[in-house]
């Protein structure tokens, strides 16, 4: 394959602008591994760099933080040509061109294995939503959470990560509560497995109050902002929030007092920079127990390579729901 398609983010005279481009195989980075991709995904992360052009260390650049696909040849003898395997994350998509293309070349230390009981699509329907979800799930039940505990809040629950994170939760068995701010989609979430669905707006802190009345056992927070503060004064004893996003601002106000006086554990989740060993448990653990009951049409819209530039303005606009999944050339 000499030539092949990619979304390609260019500036000019200060003026950025994506267009899907031809590219050459010289065109790609240094990497030990060269992928035949065959699906991408659309995440915030890509809207904040494909729309606002923020993390982009140099130009051109091929955005995407996620592909999965098949491997065409690799200077490590760790994957060989007709691998299938997933890459997230890293500076993937940000410091390093990503998979909004047809063709990616990334450094071996990156690479997972598609595990056994994941198709391709579905890797993708996952994503770096699937793994942070996972990643929540995971640090929550290391820190003690069980089904007997009570509910479990899943805020910005029409999400990627809220969606697939309620999804896992109740097919685990977790009662779950999503909150979110559109009341249309009750009837998605109920057929994800939410016991109960509530307006953002109950799970917003506006007066500061530091602690209130314990309801929640443990918490997915994708959101951050006034919204964790929320979630912080209500854990119950020894309860914990797995935090993963800034949607709803970086700035989190509250005081010792849910540490101190209920013992609650504040859990940041990073996916990023997640530990290869952890990293390949937990998508191990996605094609397994915590793989989503869904991963169908109610929560996956797949588009093609011309559709992401408009999809990525939809998606800071608040307007896309669950997953959405780009398909490339590369088959499965």
């Amino acid at each position: 394959m000499d030539n092949f398609k990619a979304l390609v983010l260019t500036k000019e005279n200060d003026e950025a602008s994506l267009s899907v481009k031809k590219q050459r195989m010289q065109d790609l980075p240094e990497g030990d591994v060269t992928i035949q991709v065959a699906y991408s995904s659309v995440n915030y992360k890509d809207a904040i760099v494909g729309v606002q052009h923020q993390m982009v260390k140099s130009f051109p650049h091929i955005p995407g933080i996620d592909l999965a696909g098949t491997v065409i040849e690799s200077s490590d003898d760790s994957y060989k040509s007709g691998d299938k395997v997933i890459v997230t994350s890293y500076e993937l998509g940000t410091g390093h061109h990503g998979g909004f293309s047809e063709v990616a070349r990334v450094p071996k230390e990156w690479v997972v294995p598609l595990p056994d009981g994941l198709t391709l699509r579905e890797a993708m329907i996952l994503g770096t939503a699937g793994l942070t979800a996972a990643l929540s799930v995971q640090r929550l039940e290391d820190n003690g959470l069980s089904t007997s505990h009570g509910p479990v809040l899943v805020a910005g629950a029409t999400g990627g990560v809220g969606s697939l994170a309620v999804d896992m939760l109740a097919k685990k068995g977790y009662d779950v509560t999503a909150s979110t701010g559109s009341s249309s989609e009750k009837e998605y979430l109920e057929k994800l497995g939410a016991k109960e669905i509530i307006s953002r707006d109950e799970v917003t802190d506006d007066d500061g109050t530091p602690t209130r009345k314990k309801r929640w056992a443990a918490a997915v927070d994708p959101v951050g902002g006034s919204t964790l503060q929320y979630i912080l004064s209500t854990l119950k004893q020894h309860g914990s929030v797995a935090t993963s996003g800034l949607v709803g601002g970086v700035e989190v106000k509250t005081t010792v007092l849910p540490f101190i006086g209920r013992g609650v554990n504040w859990l940041g989740i990073d996916s990023v920079q997640c530990p290869m060993d952890l990293r390949r448990k937990v998508w191990d653990r996605l094609a397994d127990d915590l793989k989503p009951a869904h991963l169908n049409e109610e929560v996956v819209n797949e588009i093609t390579l011309d559709e992401v530039e408009n999809t990525l303005q939809e998606i800071l606009e608040g307007r896309v729901r669950g997953r959405t999944i780009v398909k490339l050339d590369g088959t499965e």
